[in-house]
């Protein structure tokens, strides 16, 4: 790497983790101002604040970082542009494209270093914030996790509904199944007290087993094993939380609500942003450099944050129009989680079109 290269880089660095901590600072300031009544209510102690606080922190990078990039890419090129150093950079034979070289690729160190984050760092970070919550400053229990009553799935065959879950001894409680025909006709209802996940699927306990035939017989029975696919964590209450799981997680149990008969677009739709939002950081540089070359000398701190925040808000807004499309099921899942950053990186792509012919 140059010289150029270099003092480019650093100036991008200081300026990322400027903005970044930034974010970081009025994220963590709005969330502890509104968390801290309902803390105090509850008798949480520092310490217990603390840790919940620093179990978010990976989630608030991962919302806060693509906006970090944006803004450190306008502020650095609007700097070097009002100091006549782009200017003077360009006179000695330096084209656009080797000036932003560095930008772009800290931009894919961070755009993986954002995959990274929502993989691995931010599911695990995310279960220890809500354990933090949940268990040590409300007192609620491990229960809390878990989808607790009117529990329904469906299989191929069968179809499954349980009054109650008890997470601590992973057991349904007030079981239902009804065994249907390739034609969805009723063959039998079995009605159990219990039931727990075993090798075979669930094993049902004291059960009442109905057949609807001619005869319609109803035969006590101590023990019946369903082969169904529902797993305990399957149980789990994933719609308010699923931005905060892995691609795998979200994929697995979109399979099984598929398999279940039920639609899981909406997941889909999640699983498929958890590779887009790595992305989105890329095509925020990218749309930032033509933009902050094309202000030229003009560019300055004040106009560089207000573009980052405009530019921000604007594909926020049409990321989040085009997933609700997704999450519905108007378009498919791919397109709906990649969409708006298919329409900013063609924007990115004009905006760079129109600085090349200045």
């Amino acid at each position: 790497m140059s010289i150029i290269s270099r003092y480019i880089a650093i100036s991008w660095i200081k300026l990322f983790m400027l903005c970044q901590g930034g974010f970081l600072a009025i994220y963590l300031i709005v969330d502890f101002m509104e968390k801290l009544g309902r803390f105090s209510r509850a008798g949480a102690g520092f310490s217990q604040i603390a840790r919940f606080f620093l179990f978010k922190t990976p989630e608030m990078i991962g919302q806060t970082i693509s906006f970090a990039m944006l803004m450190a890419t306008l502020l650095t090129l609007g700097m070097l542009s009002r100091s006549s150093e782009v200017t003077a950079l360009r006179s000695c034979g330096r084209s656009i494209p080797q000036l932003v070289t560095p930008i772009l690729l800290l931009a894919v160190v961070c755009s993986s270093f954002m995959l990274v984050n929502a993989e691995l760092i931010v599911p695990d970070s995310y279960r220890r914030m809500e354990y933090v919550e949940k268990v040590l400053i409300r007192k609620e229990g491990t229960d809390t996790f878990f989808r607790l009553n009117n529990i329904w799935f469906r299989s191929e065959q069968h179809i499954l509904q349980a009054n109650v879950f008890d997470p601590e001894t992973k057991t349904l409680k007030g079981v239902t199944v009804w065994e249907l025909s390739s034609d969805m006709e009723p063959l039998q209802r079995l009605d159990a007290e219990l039931a727990k996940p075993d090798q075979h699927g669930w094993l049902l306990e004291k059960v009442t087993n109905r057949t609807f035939a001619k005869d319609n017989k109803i035969v006590k029975l101590a023990e019946v094993t369903i082969p169904l696919t529902l797993k305990v964590e399957d149980l789990r209450i994933l719609d308010n939380n699923a931005a905060n799981l892995s691609y795998k997680q979200l994929q697995s149990y979109a399979k099984s609500l598929e398999k279940g008969g039920y639609p899981a677009n909406r997941w889909l739709t999640m699983m498929h942003m958890k590779l887009a939002n790595p992305f989105g950081g890329i095509i925020m540089v990218l749309l930032g450099i033509p933009f902050a070359l094309k202000t030229g000398r003009s560019a300055g701190v004040a106009k560089g944050i207000g573009a980052s925040v405009a530019i921000g808000f604007t594909y926020f807004m049409i990321s989040a129009v085009i997933q609700s499309y997704g999450r519905t099921g108007l378009l498919p899942p791919i397109i709906a989680a990649w969409g708006a950053n298919i329409v900013f990186t063609m924007l990115a792509i004009w905006l760079a079109m129109t600085v090349k012919q200045q």
